[in-house]
């Protein structure tokens, strides 16, 4: 089920192969397989190493080809993915895991993300999207691929202090929006319309109204105080400041 076991990359250093990103996916569906495995192996930066069709396999052969990132479908027989993940971090912090599911539920999302995932993707989202995601993550970006149903209204007791979710600008909960869909400062910066230096500004100053040190905090601290919207993320009627 794995294939040959090579050295673990670094993304984002050195030559060619070295950009290579090496990928691990779990999902029960052969088929589902397949095809992300096609989608990704026509793409020169990424290497798939291995797949499993359970949660137990998963862990061995993890544990034997040591992926830079995981995909994992949430509903697998025996050990469910959130689980799955858990115990991925736990066995090896350096491995990179997003989900890769059919479910847009706020409940998944909140325990995945609390079970240490980078990113929650949708089986839904066209290829380019799934490659882009894949790219953010592996950079140490998290990924939210859309913002799931219902995820603007948290649990109360979950949900940021009133003071510091309006104590963001419109601009600085775009810049939130936008780091949660993975995209750079300079990403963000273009589409915008502003300087990379600004964005970076906003972060600080996000960081230090939400208590948060890092752009993963963040996101975890947002998607808890529902600072996501459903609609796409974009610049209409964005107020600029």
């Amino acid at each position: 089920m794995g294939l040959a076991s090579s050295p673990r990359s670094e993304p984002g250093r050195g030559g060619e192969l070295a950009r290579r990103c090496r990928v691990v996916i779990v999902d029960d569906h052969e088929l589902l397989r397949t095809g992300t495995r096609r989608i990704l192996e026509e793409a020169a930066d990424f290497n798939v190493v291995g797949e499993a069709a359970d949660g137990e396999v998963a862990r061995r052969l993890i544990a034997e080809v040591r992926p830079d990132v995981v995909l994992i479908d949430i509903r697998l027989p025996g050990m469910n993915g959130i689980d799955l993940a858990r115990h991925i971090a736990d066995d090896d912090e350096a491995v990179t895991i997003l989900i890769l599911s059919a479910y847009d539920d706020e409940h998944y999302v909140r325990a995945a993300l609390a079970a240490g995932v980078a990113g929650y993707l949708l089986k839904t989202s066209p290829s380019h999207r799934l490659l882009e995601s894949i790219r953010a993550a592996c950079d140490g970006f998290p990924v939210i691929d859309r913002t799931p149903r219902d995820l603007g209204r948290p649990p109360a007791a979950e949900a940021l202090p009133d003071a510091n979710r309006s104590s963001l600008t419109t601009r600085e909960s775009e810049v939130v929006r936008m780091v949660a869909r993975g995209m750079s400062n300079k990403a963000i910066a273009h589409r915008l319309g502003i300087s990379p230096r600004t964005v970076e500004g906003h972060l600080n100053h996000v960081f230090e109204k939400l208590g948060t040190s890092s752009r993963t905090e963040l996101v975890h601290v947002a998607l808890a105080g529902g600072l996501f919207i459903r609609d796409s993320v974009g610049t209409e009627g964005v107020e600029r400041r």
